[in-house]
């Protein structure tokens, strides 16, 4: 047990040092083709964001864990919500001037709602993960416009706070070296965080989509955590609030797509009725506390707390199921 509980550790250390050195090589690299900040921010930084997640679910649904990589994308989901936006907005009130971000709201919500009614039927086959993909693509091709407008019209909030963080120092070749550097650690890591997961659900007794819904999502989810903190403290709370919106869009586009175009089948049963619904509620609540009368996107710290005590609930409801089917 101890060498799982081990190999878990190291591979969310790896997996988070992985990820930045990816996401950096990457972001500056575009810089360097003479990509825009925002259009970089958009896509590339939030695309990153999401790959730890990715490479988790591609791993657990080829070697035919799909319980594990469906509970990471719906998991992380709620743990973004709940966890890094409710512990950011204690740290600091988060206010969103970005207009880009407030169109970004509701079509999270829409990305949501469709994905659900997708799933709906307990089955997650190859043509739902090619929809789900197409919808990537889609949804890619839609940012890339608004951040072409916002070019042409008044400097948009988030595109002023991506520039400041993207590296503009980074040679072409440094930054190539950092995207194959994070790309390695990003695949290895996610090996040892599948095989390290699987075999403490065996150990425990418990099904790999709990695991998937708890261990490894709040790990995943840790680089965004980190990330969002430390946005809110450098006075950018446009790049805090952008970095887990994103991440929430591609974590259902993206990684919930791979399990049905690798591993297509039926999905668990409380995935459907049980986590799914609440990813869904706090996707609505999330919108509905982020905006006031005035139409400004505010998250207090009283509205943090609600989603922190909600994310502690829902652990303990996984806890008490858990410990109700093991009995």
């Amino acid at each position: 047990m101890f060498l799982y509980l081990l190999g878990l550790a190291v591979g969310f250390c790896i997996l988070i040092v992985a990820a930045d050195y990816f996401i950096r090589g990457a972001s500056a690299l575009a810089r360097n083709l003479g990509v825009s900040p925002l259009i970089i921010g958009l896509t590339i930084v939030g695309l990153g964001t999401s790959t730890p997640e990715m490479l988790v679910a591609a791993t657990a649904s080829w070697q035919g864990n799909t319980g594990l990589a469906i509970g990471n994308a719906i998991g992380s989901n709620i743990a973004n919500i709940g966890l890094v936006l409710g512990v950011t907005a204690l740290v600091s009130p988060i206010v969103v001037r970005s207009a880009i971000l407030r169109r970004e709201f509701p079509v999270l919500l829409l990305i949501s709602s469709a994905s659900y009614l997708l799933l709906i039927d307990g089955n997650l086959s190859f043509i739902d993960g090619l929809v789900l993909l197409g919808s990537l693509v889609v949804f890619l091709l839609w940012v890339v416009r608004c951040a072409q407008k916002s070019k042409k019209a008044l400097a948009d909030p988030l595109d002023v706070e991506f520039s400041a963080e993207i590296p503009k120092d980074t040679s072409t070749s440094k930054a190539s070296f950092f995207c194959l550097f994070g790309l390695i650690g990003l695949v290895l890591s996610s090996k040892l965080l599948v095989w390290a997961a699987v075999h403490i659900a065996i150990t425990f007794g418990v099904s790999d989509l709990v695991i998937g819904l708890t261990i490894v999502a709040i790990g995943t989810s840790l680089p965004e955590l980190a990330a969002s903190i430390t946005s809110v403290l450098k006075k950018e709370p446009d790049l805090a609030v952008g970095n887990v919106v994103g991440s929430n869009i591609f974590n259902l586009l993206a990684v919930l797509s791979l399990p049905g175009l690798i591993q297509p089948g039926s999905i668990d049963s409380l995935a459907i009725y049980r986590d799914f619904p609440l990813m869904l509620l706090m996707t609505v609540l999330l919108f509905l506390l982020s905006f006031n009368f005035k139409n400004k996107a505010q998250l207090g710290r009283a509205k943090g707390f609600v989603l922190v005590f909600l994310f502690i609930a829902y652990l303990g409801k996984l806890y008490l199921d858990t410990i109700g089917f093991s009995a």
